[in-house]
């Protein structure tokens, strides 16, 4: 049944909660900015945002050098399992908490998820179908009888009649209404004891209210990311207090979850990190519960994290490395090389072809360091220059953006966005629009479509530097901001490389762009740009006016200790890359052409 607590009355109630900072029983990493010793600068000084002003001061920047940022001194993140077996590991001398997946663990689901008799999947877009039908196998091979109900979203998030395709998608599946398995949302979260919500997170925004209204008393709400606390605190309110709240957050989009899912069945396992955290725990099951869902995904690995911290590694990772950034890069390469004489299909190549290829597959199994390595004297030099004009321009649009997330303002807009792709107030609709007709894009297409089956694009050095310099950079901010190294590593490379990339590589670029989330393809949209413009403007300027390579900086990238961190996470993980072939789909429902 559903709760009995109205809308009204509960969002009274809402209003005289504590905020979510003071409130939470998850612990709160905090950041700790240090000076290093053997540098007279800090690694991200204050004077950060304003240092390409002139030509004095890169100048000056040019001389300097960057220590790699200690990870902030943090509560530790310990939790006690009564069911699967915790392991410490020490990631560049930091130790952290993990719980190995694999399906040998399928049989400790039933006790995982002692009392609950039926999981609602809310939302059929990216994570929905994935995470419903991973558990729903897993349960059937563990032989339980938790029952995985499906509900489609299209009712709250697009207005469909229950004819829509998304409802047509999930009987595709297997989820019915015959068999109990497929119906209405609300009926789907009233009669739920586990409450997967991953609608999108503007649906979440307008939402939020009627989904809590409905959820049982002593019910668990899961999330599979943490824009909703984020939402929240914005709003100065928090979640109710009568139910528990986790999030089991895989480190992959929806189809790279599923296929590797589908792909471990051979190996004991194969699939996508996760990390996982606890928000509120009513009655003591909820650690249990979320490593349960983590484990039924599929997750090779699952690492705790609060909330908080993940909605900001998350939603900043979207606009840098995992999107909006690398948008941002291959178009301004693109143009840089045609500009200097170089035919457009081999540009393409150098760019695009080369990070979702070749660059991706080194970093995937070897590490960034590998991709350094394996270039010619004379290519390191190249990588070198790249890497040295591209690192302090990256930086400072990561920075901002960074806390432009954890301040809420990249929140807001996205549910404001959100609301303005429906006509509202006498307004028009203003949907995001696709770039996938631009000159580079239509490039792409002809080179995929005569591209070798196995074939991953050169190993550009200069590409390869700007690369690795942005993906150096979003760690070194994220370490600065006192994020753990499991969640540095998933969120800005293991993400990237192993989901993220392969899909863009068989797609291209401009098709991820065009398809993913909501809030990832508005995230893209504002910050490719800025990406663009910035390495333009700067750092391409710096390379062809010669300006000196700041050597600290190849040194300390060279000997930076999450080097040795990326090394024993690539060991947690079964040795299988992700499938996918040039017709790959991971395009939404609402998001499909017409027939």
């Amino acid at each position: 049944m559903a709760a009995t607590t109205t809308t009204t009355s509960f969002k009274a109630a809402l209003l005289s909660t504590p905020s979510i900072s003071s409130s939470t029983k998850s612990t709160v990493l905090k950041p700790r900015f240090t000076s290093s010793s053997s540098s007279r600068y800090s690694p991200i000084p204050k004077s950060l945002i304003a240092h390409h002003v002139s030509t004095k001061t890169n100048a000056i920047v040019a001389k300097m050098g960057t220590v790699p940022s200690p990870v902030s001194e943090t509560t530790s993140l310990d939790f006690h399992t009564s069911i699967f077996q915790k392991e410490n590991i020490s990631l560049a001398g930091h130790e952290e908490y993990i719980v190995r997946g694999g399906r040998h663990l399928f049989p400790l689901l039933e006790d995982a998820f002692k009392g609950i008799k039926q999981i609602g999947v809310i939302g059929w877009g990216s994570q929905g179908p994935a995470q419903a039908q991973n558990l729903r196998d897993s349960l059937a091979e563990a032989k339980s009888d938790v029952v995985v109900k499906a509900s489609s979203n299209s009712l709250v998030l697009i207005g469909l009649r229950k004819g829509s395709r998304s409802f047509a998608e999930a009987r595709a599946a297997g989820f019915t209404e015959e068999n109990g398995t497929l119906g209405d949302i609300w009926e789907t979260v009233a009669g739920s004891d586990l409450v997967l919500l991953l609608i999108s997170d503007s649906a979440q925004a307008d939402n939020y209210e009627k989904v809590f209204s409905h959820m049982k008393p002593n019910s668990i709400l899961g999330l599979s990311h943490g824009f909703l606390l984020g939402h929240l605190q914005s709003l100065g309110l928090d979640f109710p207090k009568n139910i528990s709240v986790i999030a089991v957050c895989p480190k992959g989009m929806g189809p790279s979850v599923r296929r590797l899912y589908v792909q471990g069945k051979e190996i004991n396992g194969a699939g996508i990190n996760a990390s996982f955290a606890v928000h509120q725990d009513v009655d003591g099951r909820a650690t249990d519960v979320a490593l349960g869902w983590s484990v039924a995904l599929g997750s090779p690995f699952t690492f705790a994290t609060t909330l908080e911290q993940e909605y900001k590694s998350d939603i900043f990772g979207e606009r840098g490395i995992l999107l909006g950034a690398v948008h941002g890069v291959v178009e301004c390469l693109f143009r840089r090389y045609v500009e200097d004489g170089m035919s457009e299909e081999l540009a393409y190549k150098n760019t695009v072809e080369c990070i979702t290829g070749i660059v991706s597959k080194t970093i995937s199994t070897k590490g960034m360091l590998a991709v350094y390595n394996s270039l010619s004297e004379e290519g390191k030099k190249r990588f070198e220059a790249a890497y040295s004009a591209s690192y302090y321009p990256c930086m400072e649009i990561l920075y901002e953006c960074y806390e432009d997330v954890a301040s809420g303002s990249e929140i807001r807009s996205v549910v404001l966005a959100g609301r303005r792709f429906y006509e509202k107030e006498g307004l028009p609709a203003f949907p995001m629009g696709k770039i996938d007709q631009t000159r580079m894009w239509k490039v792409g297409e002809r080179v995929r479509a005569t591209r070798a089956k196995d074939d991953l694009g050169p190993l550009c050095p200069f590409t390869s530097g700007v690369f690795v310099a942005l993906m150096m950079a979003q760690i070194e901010v994220l370490r600065k901001k006192g994020h753990s190294y499991s969640e540095i590593i998933n969120e800005s490379l293991i993400e990237a490389v192993d989901s993220l990339n392969p899909f863009m590589h068989a797609r291209g670029v401009s098709f991820m762009v065009d398809n993913c989330s909501t809030t990832a393809r508005l995230g893209s949209r504002k910050w490719a740009p800025r990406f663009d413009y910035n390495l333009t403007q700067q750092a391409f300027v710096a390379v062809d006016s010669g300006a000196p390579i700041n050597q600290d900086l190849i040194s300390n990238f060279l000997s930076d200790p999450v080097h040795e961190a990326i090394e024993v996470c690539a060991k947690l993980r079964p040795t299988v890359d992700i499938s996918v072939p040039p017709d790959a789909d991971f395009v939404r429902p609402e998001l499909r052409q017409s027939s």
